[in-house]
């Protein structure tokens, strides 16, 4: 029988794993640590978003729509073979980085996830297809799919035209984005509308319809801002930032739409996740503002000319909109305890980084000072996310976890 919660417990140890790479990374300043620091980037990014955000979302959605058809048998071995996968990344990645083995076990990966995405789209019964919350999931999915064409184009590139190559930067970039801005955040998006759905309908056709056209649109469209560090055309430019508009408006768009539907019908969101949801609502609004700021020539060379704008901004998405998302869902679903004392902690660890990562990029921008002890107060702030993580899942662990803290 499948255990969302052991799963769901699982996800969480990959989230701590790359946290303590986190913390490595952000020492490697501070003091002397004998091991190659692009490796650990790698490992760092790939148990991050493959081990906790994918396997937590895929946990989350067999839960809901798969759970009640009889198939654990066969989805434990697509669960199997992604952690096959994800503990070879993790034992090769830090050790040789983009090597034979780190990319066997990496393109591994891209077959479960494929395999995943076509169980899914098969079994879930019919009934739960005719809504907007698996409308959403199967957009979300094919992002997966699609974002997958990145990593199989990086090989041919690295072969032709080396590293250093404009197709190579673009191939990550395709894949960030359609990972980031198509599979997460629509995921999280038909999260949200499952929870409202199982009170009411929540949308007339028209505006589902328009919901819809207007969120792909926008997901599409907004990939040609992650083309800008090539100086194309101005056109370019233009596209995107419609893409991000119309990205914006699907969200205010729902967004309006759990609000209208919280005043007439009670949904059971605790005080905690109610104020995770608010805090996601108000990180997805700036993420998105962010991003219609680089349609702007000017903001887009700032984002080339001083990184930590980008880091800042990806770190906003996966450990802000992101990563509070899947709290609140896990939460929510009873698949995780988030207790509320290691929430705010994580939250505080959290805050502080990005003001000291964004303040960097300010900095150099403006040619301000850095503040005293910047990067070992940077360390400090990845620990502390690292240590409300352990919390979580010590609670998690313990005989009292039928109660939060």
């Amino acid at each position: 029988m499948i255990k969302p919660l052991l799963h769901s417990k699982t996800a969480l140890i990959y989230l701590i794993i790359a946290a303590i790479l986190g913390v490595v990374l952000r020492s490697f300043q501070i003091i002397e640590i004998p091991v190659n620091y692009k490796f650990i980037v790698h490992t760092h990014s790939h148990i991050a978003l493959l081990g906790w955000v994918y396997l937590a979302l895929s946990t989350l959605l067999f839960k809901l729509y798969l759970s009640s058809s009889n198939l654990d048998r066969k989805y434990s071995r697509i669960f199997w073979l992604t952690q096959l996968t994800l503990v070879g990344m993790l034992l090769t990645f830090p050790f040789m980085g983009y090597a034979l083995f780190s990319i066997i076990f990496s393109t591994l990966f891209l077959f479960a996830s494929y395999w995943f995405s076509w169980f899914l789209l098969k079994n879930t019964p019919a009934i739960l297809k005719e809504t907007l919350s698996f409308s959403c999931i199967k957009a979300a999915l094919w992002y997966l799919v699609i974002s997958s064409l990145g990593p199989w184009a990086l090989g041919a590139i690295m072969n032709t035209q080396g590293t250093d190559a404009v197709l190579y930067r673009l191939a990550i970039y395709f894949y960030l984005h359609f990972l980031y801005n198509g599979w997460m955040m629509l995921s999280l998006a038909g999260l949200l509308c499952y929870v409202m759905e199982n009170k009411q309908q929540i949308m007339l056709q028209k505006r589902r319809k328009m919901f819809m056209w207007t969120i792909n649109l926008g997901v599409i469209l907004s990939f040609f801002l992650s083309t800008l560090f090539a100086n194309p055309p101005l056109i370019l430019n233009i596209l995107g930032g419609l893409g991000g508009l119309l990205q914006l408006v699907a969200f205010l768009l729902l967004g309006i739409s759990f609000f209208k539907l919280h005043k007439k019908v009670e949904i059971r969101f605790s005080p905690l996740q109610m104020g995770m949801l608010k805090t996601i609502g108000v990180l997805a609004a700036l993420k998105m503002i962010l991003q219609l700021l680089s349609a702007l020539p000017y903001f887009a060379q700032l984002a080339v000319n001083y990184l930590d704008f980008t880091i800042g901004y990806l770190h906003l998405t996966f450990l802000g909109v992101v990563t509070i998302g899947l709290f609140l869902f896990l939460d929510y679903f009873r698949m995780l305890k988030i207790p509320g004392r290691s929430y705010y902690l994580y939250f505080c660890g959290f805050i502080i980084s990005e003001l000291l990562i964004f303040y960097r990029a300010i900095a150099g921008w403006l040619d301000l000072k850095l503040i005293n002890h910047h990067t070992e107060l940077l360390a400090a702030a990845s620990s502390v996310i690292l240590f409300s993580l352990i919390f979580i899942l010590a609670a998690n662990y313990s005989k009292g976890s039928s109660q939060h803290l």
